[in-house]
């Protein structure tokens, strides 16, 4: 863990605005010459602090205008192994999320889809006949409101 100084968190945030500006543009905005940004962003990146820059694809442009976020207990604990049902979940395309979680489920998965019937599709071909299922339980995304978290 590498100690952050108030212009590296600005450059955090900066970027987590808008991950594909240049090391000029940040350091524009911030009074950085670029070479100044660079040496600061590889360092970030070097340190692991900054782990890739990702692009950001609105599903609902793609005709996917339902998310809905799955607890999944498992059936047999035993019987399954939990490589199992992870390579099986993410072998579903719809399945954009898959987290092992801790407390009533097992698992935690988000879904995308064209709508609810297709959703239910989803549901009953694929996610129900994932080795091991055993209750799931549904929630349907209403709104989202994200968030970069602490930087610090």
């Amino acid at each position: 863990m590498i100690a952050l100084d108030d212009l590296d968190r600005a450059i955090l945030r900066a970027l987590v605005q808008d991950a594909g500006q240049s090391a000029g543009a940040v350091g524009r905005r911030l009074g950085l010459s670029q070479p100044a940004a660079w040496r600061r962003i590889r360092r970030l990146q070097e340190a692991g602090v900054l782990r890739g820059r990702r692009v950001v694809i609105d599903p609902a442009a793609l005709g996917f205008g339902v998310t809905v976020f799955l607890g999944i207990k498992l059936a047999t604990k035993g019987r399954v192994s939990l490589e199992d049902f992870e390579r099986a979940a993410t072998a579903i395309p719809e399945v954009q999320v898959v987290q092992h979680v801790l407390g009533l489920f097992d698992y935690r998965l988000r879904v995308t889809a064209r709508d609810i019937a297709d959703f239910e599709r989803v549901l009953r071909r694929r996610i129900m006949t994932l080795p091991g299922v055993g209750q799931v339980e549904a929630n349907v995304l209403l709104s989202e409101e994200r968030r970069p978290g602490p930087l610090g």
